[in-house]
């Protein structure tokens, strides 16, 4: 495991070599930087670029600062790394920048550690360094390599996390863009969409979501796998997964947003996004009113007549009251049974027997039901606009007041 530059170890190492090290060092830095970089170039495709100028003097600059600062360290041990660690680190980020991994880097540290530890097994034959000192100088060599090279995985993973927070932001706007109404036009979501590096699809699926319980934070970004646009830090979150392959069936929602209520839309084309984050909120609100049963994972395309119905509350309680009324004056268990059978004969258009049938209860008891809904709302019953304002009316009124319709604050009342 590579050790701190400031460690006790390290520290002790430095201070053991002698000081009189340095003279005879320094004169080796030019052609050994040399000879380091025609072999790196040699070794390693990647630096091979001699027309290059800058990434030439790059590398040529991290070899000599590397060179410089060991020597400058026998010198004296508490010189600090600060032009060097920046040095370092900024060929961590180049190698990010690049789209590599750091294997190429470090295979070029391993290749400048080998050619100076041959260097100073030279110098010390020629000038008679004593062997002890000789080791110490190798293993001051290797130090010095992993103090550079965690220096350079630094610099890395900092190129890594802003790359990474730049394209969430651009995903994060891609998102805002996709779902706003009025969408964006086509050009403009083009153009972000090309900057996030994120290929438009054909058919999407979006989800409204609703955090109900806080959950360990996670370290990866939620249905990263399905490539989907996620903004869980908005007033209402959100997630739109592209959908063109049937993604969203083989999709454990319940475990990719643990924690989260989900109101998932139906596939729908790009352009209509919008439209479908707009209904599957609706839905949302009628779960957080009660007046939608909770499932976790939601639903919105398996009953979009009852989340049309119940968009307004404070309409279908005015609809209920004016094609209703009748039923306001009755007891709340009579009304509930009269409400009931005016429903099922509403939706069967059919005689006794089938409404009995439906309810469960005798044709007679339907029979003696109907002729008293006769008597409260007379010719309405026949009047087909009056007939589908009441079907509206009941089964809207059913879900808002928990289907039986006895208690105090039926819509109707």
């Amino acid at each position: 495991m590579t050790k701190p530059a400031n460690s006790t170890e390290t520290r002790r190492l430095w201070a053991a070599l002698p000081d009189d090290l340095a003279p005879l060092l320094r004169p080796e830095i030019p052609s050994l930087a040399n000879q380091i970089l025609t072999e790196i170039q040699r070794q390693i495709p990647e630096y091979a670029r001699p027309l290059d100028r800058n990434y030439v003097y790059a590398i040529r600059r991290g070899i000599e600062e590397a060179l410089g600062r060991f020597v400058e360290r026998i010198a004296d041990p508490a010189t600090p790394l600060r032009r060097c660690a920046e040095v370092h680190r900024a060929l961590g980020k180049a190698e990010m920048r690049e789209g590599r991994s750091l294997d190429s880097l470090q295979a070029a540290y391993r290749i400048g550690a080998r050619l100076a530890w041959r260097r100073v097994a030279n110098l010390s034959e020629r000038v008679r360094i004593a062997p002890r000192t000789t080791l110490l100088l190798g293993e001051a060599i290797f130090a010095h390599i992993d103090e550079l090279t965690t220096l350079s995985v630094e610099g890395y993973a900092a190129a890594q996390a802003r790359a990474a927070g730049t394209i969430a932001r651009r995903r994060r706007r891609l998102l805002e863009l996709l779902v706003s109404e009025p969408q964006a036009p086509a050009r403009t979501v083009e153009d972000a969409a090309s900057t996030a590096q994120w290929k438009l699809p054909g058919q999407v699926t979006v989800a409204a979501l609703e955090q109900y319980e806080r959950t360990d934070p996670s370290t990866t970004t939620p249905l990263a796998q399905w490539n989907a646009l996620v903004d869980l830090e908005c007033a209402e979150p959100h997630v739109l997964v592209p959908s063109d392959h049937g993604e969203p069936d083989r999709i454990d929602w319940a475990a990719e947003l643990a924690g989260w209520r989900v109101v998932l839309g139906s596939p729908v084309p790009l352009h209509r996004a919008d439209k479908s984050l707009r209904w599957c909120r609706s839905l949302m609100g009628l779960i957080r009113s009660g007046a939608w049963p909770d499932r976790r994972v939601n639903h919105c395309h398996e009953d979009l007549s009852s989340i049309l119905l119940l968009q307004d509350e404070h309409l279908v309680r005015e609809l209920a009251r004016r094609r209703l009324s009748p039923l306001t004056e009755l007891r709340p268990k009579q009304r509930a049974r009269l409400a009931a059978t005016l429903l099922s004969w509403l939706q069967t258009r059919g005689g006794a027997p089938e409404v009995a049938q439906r309810l469960r209860v005798h044709p007679q008891t339907v029979r003696y039901r109907l002729r008293q809904l006769d008597e409260l709302f007379g010719q309405d019953l026949h009047d087909p606009e009056v007939r589908f304002d009441m079907e509206i009316a009941l089964r809207a009124s059913n879900m808002l007041t928990g289907d039986d319709g006895t208690g105090t604050e039926w819509p109707g009342g």
